[in-house]
């Protein structure tokens, strides 16, 4: 009789990521990555990233929670996994472009996080402008986070691997769940690493420019928000509703409303109609 395969939503194995394995494999001959570590458990991965950039942390350093006690998202939400469902983890980067282009950085961070997605789990997911990473069904599979501090900017990334319908928040859903089949943490975050490190150098040599470096394109292919009827809640409390039209030069929102087009930085997006199929 043949081995059963294990179902996504049964108890999962949850095996802790070889944090000395996982940091040779991705500092071994690379232009950006210092250092990886991997904690048991800490408050928030972006929070000790920027208290370490503020020691003059290098450039390259990657730190990776196998639980996050106070794990935060846009907008001061809360991002809450059980220990080793998920990964948790944040860049330190010092990046030398113009402070306008920095916008790009965490729709940089999507598309490699969509593409390590599509590669290791066989997930075709898609981007919410600014920063989740949704499965096929329009669930969340992931959060992005960018802060600035130190002259340094820390990205930080929450992605459900092996979350099961019980521990999931509602409208979210995991890895596991969406290809139907366990998901190897440690291949997932090498591989969004490795993606990450080749756009990031590429971007940052071309001082940020997202259109000659392809980036404006990549993400504009992985985005289900352009295209989309939304409504957008803006931080002054006030709310927008129309047709996102483009993601400008500096990688604000450009929706069209009655009163005109609204180039937006910052807000908090719903999709009401998304966007034709075919784009992703």
């Amino acid at each position: 009789m043949p081995d059963a395969s294990p179902s996504p939503s049964a108890a999962p194995s949850r095996p802790p990521l070889d944090g000395p394995a996982l940091a040779a494999a991705l500092t071994a001959d690379s232009p950006l990555w210092r250092s990886l570590e991997v904690v048991d458990e800490i408050g928030s991965t972006n929070a000790a990233l920027l208290a370490a950039a503020a020691e003059d942390a290098p450039e390259g350093t990657v730190l990776v929670a196998e639980h996050q006690a106070a794990g935060r998202g846009r907008l001061d939400r809360v991002w809450i996994s059980p220990p080793r469902a998920g990964l948790a983890v944040s860049l330190l980067l010092r990046p030398d472009v113009p402070a306008a282009r920095r916008g790009w950085l965490p729709l940089l961070t999507g598309v490699a996080l969509a593409e390590a997605v599509t590669e290791v789990p066989g997930v075709r997911a898609a981007l919410k402008w600014p920063n989740d990473l949704l499965a096929p069904d329009g669930a969340k599979l992931a959060g992005i986070l960018a802060e600035v501090g130190s002259g340094a900017v820390v990205v930080g990334v929450g992605l459900n691997v092996s979350t099961t319908a019980e521990e999931l928040p509602e409208g979210g859903t995991s890895l596991a769940r969406a290809a139907g089949r366990p998901v190897d943490r440690a291949a997932v975050l090498l591989a969004f690493l490795r993606i990450f490190e080749r756009r990031y150098l590429g971007w940052v040599q071309a001082l940020g420019d997202p259109v000659g470096t392809g980036l404006a394109r990549d993400y504009l292919a992985w985005c289900a928000t352009v295209g989309a009827t939304v409504t957008v809640s803006m931080p002054d409390g006030s709310q927008l509703d129309g047709v996102a039209e483009s993601v400008d030069w500096d990688g604000r929102l450009v929706v069209r409303a009655p009163e005109g087009s609204v180039a937006l930085a910052s807000g908090d997006v719903r999709h009401v109609r998304t966007a034709p199929p075919g784009r992703v």
